[in-house]
């Protein structure tokens, strides 16, 4: 570990450093966007909206994974740092058991409260049957998908981020190749998208699982796990942050299906499913680079090196503009395109969708730094301004706007509610950017 992170800190080192978690973050979403495109082309539109219904399960066992294993590396590259590296392994062994028995007890009451939890989704009418094949392998891969979300952080604080790389891109893969199989030769429907992701994901786990069993060389194994019941309480509370995000991402996602059910109908549900996967596939290169330079937040703040702290953040935030402008003119760019991949030959979906992503591609242009400070924050240990961030950010900060402009605008104030998401956040970052960094001294 000490070797991975000591780098000499430079823009181009950064991103080196960065650049297999950036990866592994598209192509995680690569696989939901295929997943979501076959579907409405194999199947229908219809197929479409019901796993963007469902997405919320599945963002929802990836929140409480985030939480882990965010909050989890966290407080060990902190202790890695200070040299404690038995307790560090402890630590990580206790995670992830812990993640092994919350996951399951999820996928059980799951599938015996699966009805109340789709209506509550959104589902109406014909879409319930769809909504329940998907649903219902959805529930039976949670511990294998929550496992991959910790392992993956844990490859890059272990100094292994390319073979994270390498598990997810595989796996990612037999999901591909599964979704045409499955739903296009064999007929499953729906399910086999959810079967397909089920068995990318365990692929994905598999491999963290077999090199930190067996791998006894670096500095993070796993090992005869001891209960610290501060050190749980102290990861989770800093990794709340984390999880609270992708928490207020299935609201926000329940929320925008039951109101695009009632503007626009299915039509509406499958438009919002297209503004949303291409929302989440170009915050992913944003969530790439916070969390992959994460690790070196921690361990510079562990070791108590200011001058690293300062140049790291001053780079992050030179770079973050540039994928924003960039991020901002692809969307302007590949609009029709990328829409056009789910419309399925549906010119009401279409459109809708495009028209989305020209009415939110603004907020790209503030959506990675307010994604950038909740990392750094988490990183260096601060859980609660963390959450803070994300919290009003993606409740407050969009629900409101929610609740005025689509009856003012119709759909066209669905997709504007986005663009204040963001906006109505830059504002509380850059406030909590100048306020802390006394505190930490990364400025």
């Amino acid at each position: 570990m000490a070797e991975s992170v000591n780098i000499r800190i430079s823009p181009r080192s950064l991103l080196f450093f960065a650049v297999p978690t950036i990866l592994v973050f598209v192509f995680q979403n690569i696989y939901s966007l295929v997943d979501s495109a076959l579907a409405s082309n194999l199947i229908s539109t219809d197929a479409l909206s019901a796993i963007n219904i469902d997405a919320p399960v599945l963002v929802f066992t990836m929140a409480v994974g985030q939480m882990i294993a965010i909050g989890g590396s966290a407080l060990i590259g902190k202790r890695l740092g200070e040299g404690r590296k038995q307790q560090a392994r402890e630590n990580f062994s206790l995670f992830m058991v812990l993640c092994i028995a919350i996951s399951a007890a999820f996928c059980v009451a799951g599938l015996v409260f699966r009805e109340p939890i789709i209506y509550a989704l959104g589902a109406r009418g014909s879409l319930y049957d769809l909504c329940e094949d998907y649903l219902i392998p959805l529930f039976l891969l949670m511990p294998v998908a929550m496992g991959g979300v910790v392992l993956s952080v844990m490859f890059i604080l272990s100094g292994k981020p390319h073979l994270g790389l390498f598990a997810t891109i595989a796996g990612g893969l037999i999901n591909i190749v599964l979704d045409y199989v499955l739903m296009g030769i064999l007929g499953m429907g729906v399910a086999g998208a959810a079967y397909a992701s089920g068995i990318g994901y365990t692929f994905q786990t598999a491999v963290g699982l077999i090199y930190f069993m067996f791998n006894r060389r670096g500095d993070l194994y796993f090992v005869r796990p001891r209960w610290e019941g501060r050190a749980v309480v102290k990861a989770f509370a800093n990794g709340s942050s984390e999880m609270v995000t992708s928490l207020a991402v299935t609201v926000k996602m329940i929320a925008l299906n039951i109101i695009l059910m009632d503007l626009a109908g299915s039509d509406g549900v499958a438009a919002g499913a297209i503004v949303v996967n291409i929302q989440m596939l170009l915050s992913a290169v944003y969530m790439g680079y916070s969390e992959g330079i994460a690790p070196l937040f921690s361990y510079n703040y562990g070791a108590g090196d200011v001058g690293n702290l300062q140049k790291i953040y001053r780079i992050a935030l030179k770079t973050m503009g540039i994928l924003s402008v960039i991020t901002f003119a692809m969307l302007l760019i590949l609009a029709v395109p990328l829409a056009s991949l789910f419309a399925a030959g549906n010119a009401d979906v279409l459109d809708l969708g495009v028209r989305g992503v020209y009415v939110f591609s603004v907020s790209m242009l503030f959506m990675g730094y307010n994604i950038f400070a909740s990392a750094m924050f988490t990183a260096l240990n601060d859980g609660k301004t963390s959450a803070i961030l994300s919290l009003l950010r993606t409740t407050l900060f969009l629900l409101i706007p929610l609740s005025v402009l689509p009856w003012l605008f119709s759909t066209d104030g669905v997709w504007a509610s986005l663009a204040m998401e963001e906006t109505l956040a830059i504002v509380l970052t850059v406030h909590y950017l100048k306020k802390k960094k006394t505190v930490f001294h990364y400025a």
